[in-house]
């Protein structure tokens, strides 16, 4: 194995982590809570998480800032310094969002999420006294202080990456799902009662089927944000809510009602046909 994805498995297998992982992520948890600010951070209305877009602006503000102080001169000073201050300001709200992300996972990638959020803020609290450096004069420090920090934002960067492109943290996990687009039969329609839900297969794709009002409704049965079985899930108020943290989807159409999903839930149609009922992809 390679050196950088051994060291992220050792990371993984670091139990130890868990004693400040779990109390911390319990604290993140109460403290994104609200539905307004779980919305928020998630990127619920973006249609995808808010996090790795935010991570753009202080990697891109910082490394420019670096660039400058190398190549910049004297007359670039106040630039470069413009710049490390605008990737503090852009690091909080990154920071925030990140940690709502990191409070849903658990075990492997809680211990690699723990690292990367700390490496990042050993990251921000260098660019943080590098700011403070360059405004007193310490002009030099100030640029020494920035380069640990770039150093630090590449581990933090590293295991970022690791966990979105090796773990599959926050992806849609419905992506490649091919749901049918011809009218399947998945259940005879006596087997679904009012109020009943069935996890059923529809030529491949898990079909969450509910059954309320006297209207048959279905929803891919894979949680969107996390792959959580929809189907174990409290349905009221015309929703389902995910067991697994909390996402909450109207089922007829998919939309979120509460995050941390940010991918709206796939629906397909519904009718029942010869005593069966039939579903196909929606559109």
């Amino acid at each position: 194995m390679a050196l950088l994805p051994s060291l992220a498995h050792r990371l993984e297998q670091l139990q130890q982590l868990d004693r400040v992982g779990k109390p911390l992520s319990s604290a993140v948890t109460r403290l994104v809570q609200p539905r307004l600010v779980r919305n928020l951070l998630s990127g619920t209305n973006l249609g995808h998480p808010l996090h790795p877009m935010l991570t753009d602006v202080p990697i891109g503000a910082w490394t420019m800032a670096a660039l400058l102080d190398t190549v910049g001169g004297e007359r670039s000073a106040p630039a470069a310094d413009g710049l490390v201050g605008a990737g503090i300001a852009a690091a909080v709200p990154t920071a925030a969002s990140g940690l709502n992300d990191w409070s849903d996972l658990l075990g492997e990638e809680s211990r690699v999420g723990l690292v990367h959020a700390t490496a990042n803020s050993v990251a921000l609290s260098l660019y943080g006294a590098s700011l403070v450096a360059r405004l007193t004069g310490h002009r030099r420090g100030g640029r020494v202080l920035s380069s640990l920090g770039m150093v630090a934002l590449g581990v933090g960067g590293y295991l970022g990456g690791h966990l979105a492109y090796s773990r599959g943290v926050n992806v849609n996990h419905t992506a490649f799902h091919s749901p049918p687009s011809e009218w399947t039969p998945v259940l005879p329609d006596a087997e679904l009662a009012e109020g009943q839900s069935r996890r059923v297969d529809a030529a491949g794709s898990p079909v969450l089927l509910h059954r309320s009002g006297g209207r048959t409704y279905a929803l891919d049965s894979v949680c969107t944000h996390a792959g959580g079985p929809l189907e174990e899930g409290t349905f009221a108020d015309g929703c389902v809510t995910c067991p697994w943290h909390g996402s909450v989807f109207e089922l007829g159409d998919g939309t979120i009602r509460r995050g941390p999903a940010s991918t709206p839930q796939p629906v397909f149609e519904t009718r029942t046909r010869d005593g069966q009922i039939e579903v196909r992809a929606q559109g």
